[in-house]
């Protein structure tokens, strides 16, 4: 069996991907057939002796469409771009349309319907006398409508002769229909005014449907046109993947650094990677270390150290030092090119959204053309007239018209993904909208979903009789020149309660262990606790607070001079303030929430325990994180993903629905088919109810386009005729269907009134657990004793500015350690020996601020 990939040409909806499957799959020796709707390719497994590339392209183009072999990428990565610039010129294309269809739809419309509004026109148009002028000008005007929209009719009609009829066989019997009866009323019009027989002149004047026609291709090419630049969009997941890769490597060959492009690089070679460059291929350290910023693939935050001997991997960045590495991938074997692969497996074997309005006009076409036949045939069969015959069918054809019905979901999916923008949610296709109701489980990234997705300091230990600002000035002077991957959290931390560093000279590095260097003359280290013993510097019981903080997921960190430990700074990726609230509201809605990380066990269970997570997955690679989302699926369950990282990818194409946070990678966020532009797992929530609104009032749409159509068809067929001489005047059915649109777009306007619903108490509650985390801060006496700790709630402080006075009030009393939180109004207080309520409370008020409470 063989495999090739076909980029196809023309597809717009989920009814054309299932057409171009069909085909395919028809042909003798054909084994599985994928196509992706969204990159607009199709990928054929098929037996070489019994079909060939040939018979694949002319089964595509019989149904309508077009297609060529993919040609795979070249150096110049000329190859993937095809997608993208495949897409960008069926939205122009798109454009084009619909700017000529509107050009001329809008004056027809004026003079059709003109002198029934009241609407002044020339009078040359007025009157029996200028009928044919009338009636001609709306044939020229709707001629380069239907011309600019000959897709509609070349693959309705082919689909229709083939059996398998779609919207598009639809909107071309429907405009067809109308533009022929106009046709022919043209010629009863110059026959009434050969013969002078004014009232035929005058009754078929009224019968012109033009603008029927004309409005039906406009309204359904402006749905159409929306829903191929979403989906164009989402085409450059798989360029903005082989961009991450670098174009070029440095090697070692015959003792000289050559630099050569990345696709020369072989298994062996000695390549060489200096401070800030990208990783090239997949390889083994063999001299040198480094941090290597391997977020892009696992996702975690934290830079890990490289030494001889271990694994690196292509696409991750050298953080800070020289090394050589072996190559042991390349090409295609390379962790990213497999992420590139299952990105484009995952998107393909996404089986498409059946379209409910496709559902129905696969049944309600061939109903409507054999009831227009029989009708027709009946009416002439009892003896009435070819006009009155044809008349009937007509009417038959033009209420039944598609407008209503082809308006139904579009329309509620463009106000939907208006008002998901409006609330921060840009919802990247229908498919998605529409799927987004029936999830069960959320599957969600930890690192920049869960967390914040950078290391921020998080704890304070100090030993007694050192104060939190002076720990913190050693911490900060003794990082600010470290390349150590941690040193930036603990400048910035230092930094936000306004700590400026001291000048360091002698500054040291030791592998494995931490720094030092001299501030004042006085040498001070910096590192984990090998260091400290190796300098003979007793931890005492700062072990003990060392193996609680490590336990919580966090990464502690020894700080001291030569005669003792000053104290530990605990650095993590701290959890966002919404995160809480949105797994609560998750789980209140029924949906199952499970945590997929690459990150340690121990850290994911912290996070679990923090946030009440049922279920969590830990030190999980890119493919396991597919993996796992394709076994929920087999399980029955509809899958939302939710990430931000490139690894995130394969299993954001993977999932029912892919959903991307804003402040990602462009590759998470183009992979996806829904991105959260604030960054707010909230948002999650909000997309999921904005889906149930959405697929509710698609249905009620539905309802009604159909209800019309149950009344209307009946009327048109003439069967009242006879009883109370009903006959349905083709006008009328063509104005009756024009209100069913109505009806239907200002049903979808209803939309706009959505608001999202929360249960406020789960989020305030979730909310304030968070923020307790982010603002404890311990002191510990090395004696032992039990800090004393207090809440103070204080009213007036308006900005950074107010809660730094009274934070520098407080920390002036003797033995008071005090971190102000100005969002929650309150000051976390630590006493390490007895102060009264009033001495704090004074300190405040003289600050010039209120205290409401003190507990």
């Amino acid at each position: 069996m063989s495999s090739q990939k076909f980029d196809v040409m023309g597809m717009t909806c989920s009814a054309c991907s299932a057409h171009v499957d069909k085909s395919v799959r028809k042909l003798p020796g054909v084994k599985e057939v994928n196509v992706n709707l969204l990159a607009n390719n199709m990928t054929v497994e098929y037996d070489p002796a019994a079909v060939d590339e040939n018979a694949i392209i002319k089964a595509v183009q019989d149904g309508g469409y077009d297609a060529v072999v993919h040609q795979k990428q070249s150096s110049a990565g000329k190859g993937k771009e095809r997608p993208v610039d495949t897409a960008k010129a069926e939205i122009d294309s798109m454009k084009r349309r619909l700017i000529v269809s509107f050009l001329f739809s809008v004056p027809l419309f004026y003079i059709s319907m003109g002198h029934m509004m009241g609407w002044p026109l020339p009078d040359f148009f007025h009157g029996n006398g200028n009928a044919i002028t009338f009636a001609f000008t709306q044939f020229l005007l709707v001629l380069p409508v239907a011309i600019v929209n000959e897709k509609y009719f070349r693959v309705g009609f082919k689909t229709l002769f083939k059996g398998s009829p779609n919207m598009d066989s639809l909107i071309a019997i429907g405009s067809t229909a109308a533009i022929v009866y106009g046709v022919y009323a043209i010629y009863k019009i110059g026959y009434g005014l050969g013969h002078g027989d004014m009232a035929l002149v005058s009754q078929y004047s009224m019968d012109l449907y033009f603008e029927s026609a004309a409005m039906i291709l406009t309204l359904i090419t402006l749905g159409k046109f929306f829903e191929a630049r979403a989906k164009g969009k989402t085409s450059e997941a798989i360029t903005k993947l082989v961009d991450l890769a670098p174009k070029t490597a440095l090697v070692e060959r015959s003792g000289q650094e050559v630099e050569i492009p990345v696709e020369e690089v072989l298994p062996g070679d000695v390549v060489i990677v200096k401070p800030g460059q990208t990783v090239p291929v997949d390889g083994v350290v063999l001299e040198g270390q480094s941090a290597v910023d391997e977020s892009a693939l696992t996702g975690e935050s934290i830079p890990v150290e490289k030494q001889p001997g271990d694994k690196v991997t292509g696409a991750s960045i050298n953080k800070s030092g020289y090394f050589k590495m072996q190559a042991t991938k390349v090409g295609d074997d390379t962790a990213l090119s497999q992420i590139i692969r299952l990105v484009e497996e995952a998107s393909s074997s996404k089986a498409p959204i059946a379209k409910m309005a496709d559902k129905v006009s696969g049944v309600f076409v061939p109903i409507v053309i054999a009831v227009a036949l029989i009708a027709t045939i009946g009416w002439l069969l009892a003896g009435q007239s070819f006009e009155f015959a044809l008349s009937i069918g007509i009417s038959v054809l033009v209420i039944s018209c598609p407008c209503a019905l082809g308006l139904a979901t579009p329309t509620a999916i463009m106000v939907g993904t208006g008002k998901g923008a409006e609330n921060g949610i840009l919802i990247k296709s229908a498919e998605a909208l529409e799927v987004a109701h029936s999830i069960g489980t959320v599957v969600l990234d930890k690192t920049g979903t869960i967390t914040e997705g950078k290391p921020r300091v998080t704890d304070l230990v100090c030993a007694a009789g050192v104060s939190e600002e002076q720990l913190l000035t050693v911490a900060a002077s003794l990082e600010k020149p470290s390349e150590h991957p941690l040193a930036e959290a603990i400048v910035a931390g230092a930094k936000e309660r306004g700590i400026e560093p001291a000048p360091t000279t002698g500054f040291t590095a030791t592998a494995g262990q931490g720094i030092s260097g001299r501030m004042d003359g006085a040498l001070y280290y910096a590192g984990n606790r090998r260091l400290m013993e190796a300098q003979s510097i007793p931890a005492g019981s700062f072990a003990k607070e060392e193996e609680r903080l490590a336990q919580e997921g966090k990464t502690p960190l020894y700080f001291a001079s030569q005669e003792k430990v000053l104290g530990l700074i605990a650095v993590a990726d701290t959890v966002k303030p919404t995160s809480a609230a949105a797994i609560a509201e998750l789980d209140a809605m029924g949906i199952d929430v499970v945590m997929l990380t690459g990150d340690n066990k121990r850290t994911a269970a912290a996070i679990q325990k923090q946030l009440g997570i049922k279920k969590v997955i830990a030190e999980v690679m890119p493919q396991d994180k597919e993996k796992e989302v394709r076994a929920l699926q087999e399980g029955g369950r509809k899958v939302a993903m939710v990430g931000d990282g490139i690894n995130d990818a394969p299993a954001l194409a993977r999932a029912d629905v892919g959903i991307a946070i804003g402040a990602g990678t462009d590759v998470a966020i183009e992979s996806a088919d829904i991105v959260l532009m604030k960054s707010d797992l909230l948002d999650v929530v909000t997309a999921i109810q904005l889906s149930k609104s959405t697929i509710r009032n698609i249905k009620e749409n539905l309802f009604w386009a159909l209800f019309y159509n149950s009344i209307g068809i009946p009327l048109a067929t003439g069967v009242f005729f006879n009883s109370f001489g009903w006959k349905l005047n083709p006008m009328f059915g063509a104005a009756a269907m024009s209100m069913s649109s109505v009806c239907v777009v200002s049903n979808a306007l209803r939309l706009k009134l959505f608001k999202p619903k929360f249960h406020k108490n789960q989020q305030l509650k979730a909310t304030e657990a968070v923020v307790e985390t982010h603002t404890i801060i311990e002191t510990t006496e090395e004696k032992g004793e039990t800090a004393m700790k207090k809440t103070m709630m204080i009213e007036g402080m308006m900005c950074a500015h107010c809660s730094g006075r009274v934070e520098k009030a407080l920390n002036a009393i003797d033995g008071v350690t005090a971190k102000v939180d100005l969002e929650a109004k309150t000051a976390h207080i630590q006493l390490s020996k007895e102060v009264s309520d009033e001495t704090l409370k004074n300190a405040v008020t003289e600050a010039g601020y209120e205290v409401v409470g003190l507990e």
